[in-house]
């Protein structure tokens, strides 16, 4: 493996954690993976695949449309599963329409070599969530998706289904992200009060953590909550419109926003019934700092205290929200479908918990202005596909 980058970002906490205590391998180690055989591909990574705790997946050459969404078990890989439930093959080397409500199946053109002490997780990429793609990895006889044990070898696949706008995609386009960790790198409740009080992980005022009191909320991770309150215009979210055209994921700024998205204002009661099964984007009203030193997950919100789902993109990268890294006042944009009955959201309402993750290693690079990031300092923002 690369040795690791052992300059501090940040003077606040030490650059560097013991393996013993677990953490996530930040870009440079992910680059070393890749020179030491673990990560394989015949194509070389592209200029911006690798992030500051994450790999971006790239589609391979052919898409297998399916009957349903399936698992492998641990006595058959996908290869097999596919041969029963495979509808058809979609070629992707020169684009392909994946249309709204079929399920696909993509061979990546990565696959991995872990050692015995490294395993990973995956998620789908912000923009890919932002645009209610459902999207999901999956490992030859691993019965859960988005998880990669230590030790395993052989091909990873992505499960795709967009729910709301058919997307173009192809060979070398990213929907889904990779991070490798070692050992049990979540910090507990106690350790994630006292990084808060050192680093401010959150702030009350997403303008930029200046003048409100530090979120006492952690329990399981620090608690997020939904502002319905608006901007100085008024807006607080977008829901999406259905049989609306075609969104070209490696294409950013290409789709009209009206074209796509309701915008949704504030009312006097600060208050929003969620439709069942359609989409909204909406956003966190404390502004969020994920220091150097960690990476934070934005865990699924607990089914018992209302049916619908928040955040299908999860991880935040090292340097979102932080201020060198140009990220003062970044909120989090939460992807909502509410599920079977309308449900209502109250302003402040809690949707949500952070889980923040010690890096091995601060990474090189930090999201932000470093590689040009594009939901670094944001507020409530749509994904890079609109204008």
């Amino acid at each position: 493996m690369a040795k690791s980058a052992t300059k501090p970002a940040s003077s606040k906490a030490p650059a560097v954690v013991t393996a013993a205590l677990g953490g996530i391998l930040p870009a440079q180690d992910i680059r070393g993976l890749a020179e030491a055989g673990v990560i394989q591909t015949t194509t070389p990574f592209g200029a911006r695949q690798v992030q500051p705790a994450s790999l971006d997946l790239r589609l391979g050459t052919v898409a297998y449309r399916v009957r349903a969404s399936f698992l492998p078990q641990p006595t058959a890989d996908v290869a097999s599963r596919l041969a029963d439930l495979a509808l058809h093959e979609v070629d992707l080397t020169n684009g392909a329409v994946l249309e709204t409500g079929c399920v696909y199946v993509v061979p990546l053109l990565e696959s991995l070599a872990l050692p015995a002490h490294i395993a990973a997780a995956a998620n789908p990429k912000s923009s890919t969530g932002r645009l209610d793609v459902f999207t999901r990895v999956i490992a030859d006889r691993v019965p859960a998706f988005d998880t990669v044990p230590a030790g395993y070898k052989g091909q990873l696949y992505a499960e795709i289904c967009p729910q709301t706008f058919p997307v173009l995609v192809r060979t070398g386009s990213t929907l889904s992200q990779l991070r490798f960790r070692v050992g049990q790198p979540t910090i507990t409740d106690a350790e994630l009060a006292d990084l808060h009080r050192r680093e401010r992980l959150v702030g009350g005022d997403a303008a930029g953590m200046v003048g409100a009191e530090p979120m006492a909320d952690i329990q399981g991770g620090i608690a997020l909550s939904v502002d319905l309150a608006g901007d100085s215009a008024g807006l607080v979210g977008y829901r999406a419109k259905r049989h609306t055209g075609l969104v070209d994921v490696d294409q950013p700024g290409a789709c009209g926003l009206l074209d796509y998205w309701e915008p949704i204002h504030a009312r006097a009661q600060r208050r929003l019934i969620l439709d069942p099964d359609q989409f909204y984007i909406l956003a966190s009203k404390e502004a969020v700092h994920v220091p150097p030193t960690h990476a934070a997950e934005m865990v699924p919100f607990n089914p018992l205290v209302g049916e619908f789902r928040v955040h299908y993109a999860g991880f935040m990268d090292p340097g979102f929200g932080h201020a060198p890294a140009g990220g003062t006042g970044a909120r989090v944009v939460l992807e909502v479908r509410s599920h079977k009955v309308p449900f209502v959201l109250e302003d402040g309402q809690v949707i949500g918990r952070l889980v923040y993750e010690r890096m091995l290693s601060v990474p090189d690079k930090l999201y932000g202005v470093d590689l040009g990031s594009n939901y670094q300092a944001q507020g409530l923002k749509l994904s890079k596909h609109f204008k």
